[in-house]
């Protein structure tokens, strides 16, 4: 094992000795090279005669620039859209979205919690996340009702075993499967909760959240070590008064010393700017006299994780969201993007649970995000899918055996009438 990574580990074991025992083979081995990034960052700070450090180009003062791609991003200054962004992420951006996740997230607010990553978006942000915790063979634990990229992320690149509960009892999630799977699974498991979730659009209630806190800690309390991996890709777009406005990973930061949870957040969708991958990972260990050892061992993992893969992210994406959180106008742009989001949530519900449909399909509950679920009867959800496309150029994604995905992220309000009107028009063709 590298002596930088033995280093870390060492320190990581004196402030957190169960993070350490969470760890995977390769978060043991993972460090960040004392070589060409950290020399040319030393550089940075001390070289006030001449920089020949750093594989970029330069003229007079700044970088050296083209006009014809300047000219795409005026507002942007040369050196935050074509430079080099730091492996861990720019800091001021950092700091700004620590602010945000404090400022939406009252319950977080004392806790003891790692300066946020930036990462390649969530995706990224899992992928790292699996590469400090998921060796081979470990158990990812997972509601039912899940995105198809982490089995590709913590299975196929990693090895590990996705195992899930059923998502729902009957209108609410279902913390008692949680509790009992928790309760059964290995001496180590990762637990994945996706809220607003994605396929369904639902957020849980505060009660809800309190009893997947109270899981957790039931399961840790028998001796299972876990980490859990909130994934808040949707978060904030929370269209009922009845569900959670805060992530669950208010209630599960420090939770006990048995828990590592970890936070994936982003300006992807909370921004709506999708391609610039840009999102953050934060990690909140179990309770530590001294966390900033701590978080600066973790911070150097996953910085060498980050260069191992992709150097360092998009340094002009993280100008773009750096200008947009400074910027007066976000509150009153986002809440404008959210009404005409809670609009169409509300026009799905005005119309997919009219009794005339009732033979066709059942909902999943929904109350949020971008996306809701039916269960459609008597039919194949793939045959409907393309029954649907083919005969009516409608677009839906077919899930498992009987459930379809509606994104009404992507729907006007006069386009969700017609949706559902043709899907029930498809099913009764398919079952004559």
């Amino acid at each position: 094992m590298h002596p930088l990574a033995v280093e870390l580990n060492e320190k990581i074991r004196a402030e957190c000795p169960v993070l350490y025992e969470l760890l995977s083979a390769r978060g043991r081995e993972l460090y960040f090279p004392k070589g060409i990034l950290s020399q040319s960052a030393e550089a940075k700070e001390k070289a006030h005669r001449m920089n020949a450090t750093i594989g970029e180009a330069t003229e007079g003062d700044g970088p050296m620039a083209l006009a014809s791609v300047l000219a795409h991003v005026k507002d942007i200054s040369p050196a935050d859209a074509v430079r080099y962004a730091p492996a861990s992420g720019r800091a001021d951006l950092r700091q700004a979205w620590k602010q945000k996740q404090l400022a939406e997230n009252p319950s977080l607010r004392g806790k003891q919690l790692s300066l946020p990553i930036v990462t390649h978006a969530l995706t990224h942000g899992l992928a790292l996340a699996g590469d400090l915790f998921v060796d081979p063979g470990d158990r990812v634990l997972i509601p039912d009702m899940l995105w198809d990229n982490y089995a590709l992320n913590f299975e196929t690149r990693l090895g590990g075993v996705v195992e899930t509960f059923p998502t729902y009892d009957g209108q609410r999630f279902n913390v008692p499967a949680l509790r009992a799977a928790l309760l059964a699974g290995p001496a180590k498991s990762l637990l994945v909760l996706n809220f607003p979730n994605n396929p369904t659009g639902y957020m849980p209630t505060p009660a809800e959240v309190a009893g997947m806190r109270d899981a957790v800690v039931a399961a840790a309390e028998a001796g299972k070590k876990l980490v859990v991996i909130c994934d808040d890709a949707y978060f904030g777009l929370v269209f009922s008064a009845e569900a959670s406005h805060e992530s669950p990973f208010g209630l599960l930061a420090n939770l006990h010393p048995n828990v590592v949870s970890l936070k994936l957040d982003g300006a992807t969708k909370e921004l709506f700017v999708w391609g610039l991958r840009c999102g953050f990972l934060t990690i909140a260990p179990p309770a530590v006299n001294n966390p900033e050892p701590l978080f600066a061992a973790l911070e150097r993992k996953l910085m060498g994780a980050i260069r191992a893969s992709i150097s360092n992210c998009s340094s002009l994406s993280q100008a773009i969201v750096l200008a947009a959180l400074r910027s007066p106008a976000l509150p009153a742009e986002r809440r404008e993007k959210f009404e005409i989001l809670r609009a169409r949530a509300e026009r799905v519900r005005a119309v997919v649970y009219r009794e005339e449909y009732a033979r066709h399909w059942d909902v999943y509950p929904f109350n949020a995000g971008y996306f809701m679920c039916i269960r459609v009867k008597g039919v194949a959800a793939e045959k409907l899918r393309i029954q649907l496309l083919e005969k009516y150029g409608v677009g839906v994604i077919a899930m498992g055996q009987s459930d379809i995905r509606v994104a009404f992220s992507c729907l006007e309000l006069d386009q969700i009438e017609p949706l559902f009107e043709l899907t029930a028009r498809a099913i009764d063709e398919l079952r004559g």
